[in-house]
């Protein structure tokens, strides 16, 4: 017996049968044409079926999968990484973005500054602009590089996307690199005396030798050393915790030169008394105490209606909040104090008694603004004054000055005794200059930051990076299987670091990173790196270019991380519907008022 298949356009199954000549008998026929008629039509079931579903999806969803998303990303990935690659290094180009999100122009180098005022499309560039996000977040330095290791790491692994590697293969091989990228580090590591203040002024001198401040010399890492060892707090077993964003107040006022810019051993507020004429603006050793309550008359939560019989009741009622008003600040003036600061309101009757007992006040402070004081002057926020105690009362305060700033008054609490919380002054031409000045005190103070909490410092200028790739490139001929190559690309991608330095410096690119793997090949210096200013190749501990351990470690854990996630997405769908409020579908539709429904309507009491 024999039978033929044969599959057409339609997907349907055609079967030829050929009995062979000893088939005489008529009933084995019928049955045969029984199953060729079932075999026919469950199979013309099955393609309908199969039929039907790619219909619906192509009908609600936009699909892509396999290397075309691996390409797509790889592509918006390069693309974000290109836009910020000439910001790297000391010889960084600025960006001008303009029509940011507050409405004027911004002028910069920090990598996560720019690409947070970016508005992209592709999920993909999104995902890299969040990379930059998590490593300011994290350490504050190094958001540049990171984008840039990351877009490079995609980009080599493009080869072997192009060559069937399965991704999951190329991110074993990424995730084996990062380990031992690691290991390099921790060998390559020195450590640095915290208490040593050339070391450490050195440390953060070179870490922002690559911003627009860089041109200053020690102005910004000065400013950024005082700040976070005013505020550093020891934790005990060595540990040290230094809070920049609670603790540290950065407050930029156009006008003056740079260099009169200063840290400030206590805290300035915007802010000036509330009676300027009756109070004092200048107090010596001042005794201060903080609040976190309203010194007026309380008034109800919901309406509160009174009634009145008597004429007399109402002058009652007036004396009744004066009393309670003359009772909160007897309460508070029997502490004797100089200056008294509320988060809430004043009343003029509570000015009255405070300027008439020699009180200065202030009124509606930040709660941050209040912590920070309190820290500063060893005072405790109260909640109640009937609560107040002698403790509660801060003595540390050198001074407190009112001072007038261009048009502003400003309230100085300065010259405290072991301060735990500071102001960093910062003067300057325009409001641009400024803002760039700042976001360079911020990566200043987080490095400072970082270099406290783990003392040890790496090689600057790509040294580190050509150390980890020529390690790695040497550990690859060990690795068996097909991880060898994806695990060599991983080593090699490593370079654009020192390779993008160099373009930046506008020297002979292929000439300089020859002549720098030639000197980590051998193994013999692993401080070997290039001058970002000058492009020479030189030993980075005599030039005294250094990065934080901290940062280098977290930049290469962040761009192979993000690589490999990115590599393991085969499949974007979009155009999903999104879920409906209930009651939303409803209201969409216009309702008709029919004459049956005009008599069913509620009447509205007057």
């Amino acid at each position: 017996m024999r039978s033929t298949f044969r599959t057409t356009k339609r997907r349907r199954l055609y079967i030829s049968f050929f009995p062979p000549k000893s088939f005489q008998r008529p009933f084995e026929e019928e049955s045969v044409k029984r199953l060729l008629s079932a075999i026919r039509v469950s199979h013309d079931l099955q393609s309908c079926k199969r039929q039907c579903w790619f219909s619906a999806i192509e009908d609600s969803l936009n699909r892509e999968s396999g290397s075309k998303v691996h390409h797509a990303n790889i592509q918006a990935s390069k693309a974000v990484a290109d836009i910020i690659r000439t910001t790297l290094g000391p010889r960084s180009m600025l960006k001008m973005l303009l029509d940011t999100g507050g409405g004027g122009i911004v002028v910069t180098n920090d990598g996560n500054c720019i690409l947070r005022e970016l508005d992209l499309a592709h999920p993909a560039a999104k995902s890299m602009i969040e990379l930059s996000r998590t490593q300011d977040e994290e350490v504050g330095d190094g958001t540049t590089s990171v984008i840039v290791l990351a877009g490079e790491m995609l980009h080599v692994a493009e080869a072997f996307i192009d060559k069937k590697y399965h991704p999951t293969v190329i991110c074993r091989a990424y995730n084996k690199a990062l380990e031992d990228a690691i290991a390099v580090l921790d060998n390559i590591a020195a450590p640095v005396d915290v208490n040593d203040r050339v070391a450490m002024l050195g440390m953060v001198k070179s870490c922002i030798g690559t911003k627009f401040t860089g041109q200053f010399g020690d102005l910004i890492a000065d400013l950024a050393l005082d700040a976070t060892t005013t505020v550093g707090v020891d934790l005990g077993q060595g540990l040290r915790e230094v809070d920049i964003k609670k603790y540290i107040k950065v407050e930029k006022i156009p006008g003056g030169q740079l260099e009169d810019s200063k840290v400030l051993k206590g805290v300035m507020i915007n802010k000036d008394v509330v009676a300027p004429g009756k109070m004092k603006r200048k107090i010596i050793n001042p005794r201060i105490i903080l609040l976190d309550c309203p010194l007026e008359y309380k008034k109800g939560e919901n309406q509160t209606n009174a009634e009145l019989v008597r004429e007399e009741d109402w002058g009652v009622l007036l004396k009744l909040e004066e009393e309670y008003i003359e009772n909160l600040c007897m309460q508070i003036l029997k502490f004797k104090p100089d200056l008294v600061i509320t988060e809430k309101g004043l009343s003029d009757l509570a000015c009255h008694y405070f300027s008439k007992a020699g009180v200065s006040a202030i009124r509606r402070l930040r709660k941050t603004d209040n912590n920070r004081i309190a820290k500063a002057c060893g005072a405790v926020v109260v909640n109640r004054p009937d609560e107040l105690q002698e403790s509660d009362v801060g003595t540390r305060a050198g001074i407190f000055e009112v001072k007038k700033i261009g048009d502003e008054f400003f309230a100085f609490i300065d010259e405290c005794k072991d301060p735990k919380a500071c102001t960093v002054l910062l003067r300057g031409a325009s409001k641009d200059l400024l803002n760039e000045v700042e976001r360079n005190l911020q990566d200043a103070m987080s490095v400072a930051r970082n270099i406290i909490k783990n003392p040890k410092l790496v090689p600057g200028g790509g040294a580190t990076e050509l150390t980890v790739s020529a390690t790695l490139k040497q550990k690859s001929s060990s690795i068996e299987g097909i991880e060898k190559w994806p695990y060599e690309a991983a080593a090699i991608a490593f370079e654009a670091i020192p390779r993008t330095l160099a373009q930046n410096c506008g020297v002979n690119v292929i000439r300089t990173m020859t002549a720098l793997q030639g000197k980590h090949a051998n193994g013999e210096n692993a401080w070997i790196g290039i001058d970002g200013t000058t492009g020479a190749i030189t030993d980075m501990q005599e030039r005294k270019i250094w990065d934080a351990y901290n940062v280098k470690a977290q930049t290469f854990k962040t761009a192979i991380e993000a690589a490999c996630m990115l590599l393991r997405i085969d499949d974007i769908v979009s155009g999903i519907k999104k879920k409906e409020t209930p009651g939303a579908a409803s209201s969409s539709k216009p309702t008709i008022e029919k004459e049956d429904d005009a008599d069913n309507e509620q009447m509205i009491p007057e």
